[in-house]
């Protein structure tokens, strides 16, 4: 039975594909997919205010249950009545459960089956989180969409280390589901199974058995070469209800997103987009731009001319290469505001294909100019963002 206010209506195929367009209904308004959802990890979008993300094209956004639990603390938020008020954002928000957090603490964090004792990375104090009370954390901050209390182990482990993490997620969904009350909010399940095929299939299967009303693929992108990340979509999907939607968590590059709509994906995120901008990394459809390169010092053009984002139809490269070479805080708002409306009119554009039924095509154009990132320099970048998480927590005492 599906919560109430939630519906997912599949309004085209496309041939020769599994992607789909769709509508998510919520109770704070529609979503069209396949949608990108930008990361509002601490309730905000880093640098940008709700007006600007509306104007970009954002439909829902994320926000993190482990980061305001810590910090100003749910029942602040909850006082305030709820997130949306709180951070001004009265369209859909969806928020994690805070797994893959817990999962980046390394040695401050120790799981069992009850639940994650862990140190928080800001004092050191001493918490923990079980499937039911992060549900009723998740429920006092008051998103539309809620996400179940996962295990995500480290892809690189063996495979008895991600069968027993896969069984613990079944345990904890299962617990998760009999601890929700709000039938206004809907509940995402999570499926693992690391890079194993066979286990990740088992982990759909009985994911989707517990009858949640969308399902997330958790346990991907974090390193894995992107064939196996493709392979295990493909694996999972398969077993998933085709009339529910389906997340594919932590993917934002382009080239990933329209290879996961391919799929039969509908639903993205990821903190790519922005962290990158913060880096002076910019979207183009030839690929990623550094806009610190000296070439861009005498530009006197957009850095995607054509490009209808408020950056782009304001400052020329030359601006922006100014910007970071001054380390002035614009740079990092306008190269924000441009990579996500990038990704916003790209989906548009995946969506409008979808319906025409020209998606292949659509999608075999824009990769054959896109330059990806050089896999070993992506894997490499990854590994050490993921470090670095855990280095947050470093002068803190081990468990």
């Amino acid at each position: 039975m599906l919560e109430q206010g939630f519906d997912f209506t599949i309004q085209a195929n496309c041939p020769n594909t599994l992607a789909r367009a769709a509508r998510l209904t919520t109770s704070h308004g529609l979503v069209e997919t396949p949608v990108f959802m930008p990361v509002g990890t601490q309730a905000t979008v880093k640098t940008l205010t709700p007006d600007e993300l509306t104007d970009i094209g954002a439909t829902i956004i994320l926000a993190n249950t482990y980061h305001l639990y810590l910090r100003p603390g749910v029942d602040v938020v909850a006082a305030l009545s709820g997130l949306h008020r709180f951070m001004g954002w009265n369209r859909p928000i969806l928020t994690d459960s805070g797994g893959f957090q817990v999962f980046s603490l390394g040695h401050l964090r120790r799981v069992d089956d009850e639940g994650v004792v862990f140190k928080s990375h800001i004092d050191g104090s001493q918490h923990l989180f079980t499937p039911a009370s992060v549900i009723q954390l998740e429920e006092q901050l008051g998103a539309d969409i809620i996400m179940a209390f996962d295990d995500c182990a480290p892809f690189t482990e063996d495979r008895q280390a991600i069968e027993r993490s896969m069984e613990r997620t079944h345990r904890w969904a299962e617990k998760c589901l009999a601890a929700h009350q709000h039938p206004a909010q809907a509940l995402f399940g999570i499926t693992q199974g690391g890079t194993f095929p066979d286990l990740r299939r088992r982990s759909a299967s009985f994911i989707a058995g517990l009858g949640f009303p969308g399902f997330a693929l958790g346990g991907l992108c974090l390193g894995e070469p992107k064939e196996v990340m493709h392979a295990m979509i493909e694996e999972s999907v398969a077993v998933l209800p085709r009339d529910r939607p389906r997340y594919l968590m932590g993917v934002g590059s382009p080239e990933d997103l329209l290879e996961g709509v391919s799929r039969g994906i509908d639903m993205f995120d990821a903190v790519l987009p922005t962290r990158i901008a913060r880096n002076g990394a910019l979207f183009t459809i030839t690929g990623r731009k550094n806009i610190r390169n000296a070439g861009f010092r005498l530009i006197d053009q957009p850095i995607e001319p054509g490009c209808d984002c408020y950056t782009c139809q304001r400052f020329s490269a030359a601006y922006l290469h100014h910007l970071f070479k001054s380390e002035e805080l614009l740079g990092h708002r306008l190269a924000t505001i441009h990579n996500l409306r990038f990704l916003h009119r790209l989906m548009a554009h995946v969506r409008q294909a979808i319906t025409s039924g020209t998606f292949l095509a659509f999608k075999t154009e824009f990769l054959a100019s896109y330059r990806t990132t050089d896999q070993t320099v992506r894997l490499a970048q990854k590994q050490k963002w993921l470090i670095a998480q855990r280095a947050k927590g470093a002068g803190q005492q081990s468990m």
